[in-house]
């Protein structure tokens, strides 16, 4: 049976130590008495208790020294303060020394229980708070929506997953497409609105930090494991034990990092840097990458092994121009969602011409993009309807004339518009869309190779 938590007593009087650690067990906590008092820093490290209840006349050093040593050495750990000294004095001092609260001795044990209880609901209370802040972060986008027949057959994908309760899951996709948001979406599924309150969900971006501090970031370190491991350190596979690890951009994670992950996804349990025995850890690990880790794999760059693990459940996100069904639904999501938090009520929503062009464009950001713009557009613009001349200049296209059959036009924003920036960005287009094959991108814009290289050198786009 798994412990409520686990509690260490520092007390030079055996009768008391013995009496607390008795009645302690026998609600269920795991006890770590010390009489010797004589390295109750060094047993703090080893034994990383969740709450130290720890008397202040001590023979070999005060305990007011060592809430200071505990509080300077950073170890996560509450610490109640025990005294016969029953002025507020000593109490005040040890409370601006970090101490989250103190008993006076003589106590009883039902008081005792009150102040542990009390310590633990508010530890809890803060890893909720900090959970939530994580997981509901962006509020604009609790689930995975879309129209289409793609966004479709992800959510259902997600459904039996949520079912299984499988804890891999690798999510490929460009940029901006909704991988994290598919992420927290199956945490709050697999754990429920309530208990996803509770459970961890800690993202880690795998490109923001050097592989030295993505290493102990991931895994944690032993006291003095590299010279500035002062203390002992939990890694975020423990921190995030019962709930999720998101682990954004693996294919950007070095082979050192690759190998200790890959034992972690298989055993189920981590070990610190420096440290001699494994950690059980029950997290479920969700990988993300923009990268294409089968490339990865023939160039040596990622392990195959690893990817075959995390491959065992996978969701591919195609991009926001391959499910244009769900343009109009997303940009409505997001017009609702603006037009609350910034309370701009007058907005109403999208022109015919507008919508078709929110339509036709290419979202080379993906939804990310298409969610900066209509939050741009509710804070910058006061118009009662969104019409094309709202709209950024990037996003001027072609559309069907309906005069004219198939022929295209361009719709001229109200405003008017630079003609050397159209062309110049229609010029850095046909070259992205072409790999800068400069042949291929004079036929997209119907010019000859020379003519293009002419306006190239024009724009100084060489």
């Amino acid at each position: 049976m798994t412990a409520r938590g686990k509690i260490m007593l520092v007390d030079d009087d055996p009768l008391i130590v013995a009496t607390l650690s008795r009645w302690f067990r026998k609600q269920g906590y795991e006890i770590q008495p010390d009489t010797k008092c004589d390295d109750v820093l060094g047993l703090v490290n080893s034994f990383l208790p969740d709450i130290v209840l720890l008397d202040i006349k001590l023979p070999v050093k005060n305990g007011i020294e060592i809430l200071q040593e505990i509080t300077a050495s950073r170890i996560d750990t509450k610490v109640i303060m025990l005294t016969s000294d029953d002025t507020a004095e000593t109490a005040i001092k040890a409370m601006k020394l970090g101490a989250v609260d103190y008993l006076t001795k003589p106590f009883n044990l039902e008081e005792v229980g009150i102040v542990i209880d009390k310590v633990f609901e508010k530890d809890r209370l803060e890893r909720e708070v900090q959970s939530l802040r994580l997981v509901h972060s962006d509020l604009s986008e609790a689930e995975f929506i879309g129209a289409s027949d793609a966004a479709g057959e992800i959510r259902e994908k997600i459904r039996k997953m949520v079912q299984a309760r499988v804890s891999t899951l690798l999510i490929t996709g460009e940029s901006g497409t909704g991988k994290e948001v598919i992420a927290r979406f199956l945490h709050r599924s697999i754990h429920g609105e309530e208990a996803s309150r509770r459970a961890p969900f800690i993202p880690v971006n795998c490109t923001a930090l050097p592989e030295s501090l993505l290493e102990s970031e991931l895994f944690g370190y032993e006291k003095g494991a590299f010279t500035d491991a002062k203390a002992d350190k939990k890694g975020v596979f423990e921190m995030a034990n019962k709930g999720t690890i998101l682990l954004d951009e693996i294919g950007d994670m070095k082979q050192n990092c690759q190998t200790k992950l890959l034992r972690i996804v298989e055993r189920k349990a981590v070990r610190r840097i420096g440290g001699g025995s494994e950690i059980p850890v029950d997290v479920a690990v969700i990988a993300t990458t923009n990268r294409d880790l089968v490339k990865g794999i023939e160039t040596g760059d990622f392990r195959m092994d690893l990817y075959y693990r995390l491959n065992a459940f996978s969701i591919n996100i195609p991009p926001l121009r391959e499910r244009r069904e769900d343009i109009p639904v997303l940009a409505e999501h997001f017009l609702s969602y603006f037009r609350k938090r910034y309370n701009k009520c007058n907005v109403e929503g999208f022109s015919p011409e507008a919508a078709k062009m929110l339509t036709t464009y290419r979202w080379p950001g993906n939804v990310r993009e298409l969610k900066n713009v209509i939050e741009r557009l509710v804070v910058l613009e006061n118009a009662d309807t969104i019409r094309p001349e709202h709209l950024p200049k990037e996003m001027v296209r072609t559309l069907p004339s309906p005069e004219s059959g198939n022929e295209v036009r361009f719709l001229l924003p109200e405003s008017g518009i630079s003609l050397d920036d159209v062309e110049r960005d229609f010029i850095v287009q046909a070259l992205d869309r072409s790999r800068q094959n400069k042949s291929v991108a004079a036929k997209l814009l119907n010019v000859t190779y020379q003519s293009l290289r002419y306006q190239i050198k024009k724009f100084g786009l060489e």
